[in-house]
């Protein structure tokens, strides 16, 4: 009964960023439910911050309220086209990393070059986790 009890508060919740941490403290870095941004280690008293700063946090209340009066279901993901524009170029720059340890591997590169082009994939997919 408490597992549904628990299924049902989350539901609510627009984010995977904005779920309550629960049983990990100083474990994993934590980091704002809005930028992404890591957010400062603090004390063991008290609520966790969800948000980096009040902008954040303020963003974060405006696109749930937004979720909430344009009847999206709640696990709803609303972006505006630059940021589309953006996730797009990303997603782009990903395949383009990809593509080239391909032609690399190939070709017969030798192994530091592999390793070089497998960094820069790393980072570009590394960036594009970050969505804001």
């Amino acid at each position: 009964m408490s597992d549904n009890r628990a299924a049902q508060d989350t539901s609510a919740i627009t984010s995977r960023d904005e779920l309550p941490s629960r049983g990990r403290r100083g474990s994993a870095p934590e980091h704002c439910g809005w930028c992404g941004r890591r957010l400062d280690a603090q004390g063991t008293v008290g609520r966790r911050r969800r948000y980096c700063g009040h902008a954040c946090r303020q963003r974060a209340y405006e696109r749930r309220t937004a979720v909430q009066r344009g009847g999206l279901p709640a696990d709803a993901v609303v972006l505006s086209e630059t940021e589309v524009a953006a996730l797009q170029d990303r997603l782009f720059q990903l395949r383009c990393a990809a593509e080239d340890i391909v032609t690399a591997a190939r070709e017969g590169a030798n192994p530091e070059e592999l390793r070089s082009l497998a960094d820069e994939l790393a980072r570009s997919a590394q960036d594009l986790e970050r969505l804001r």
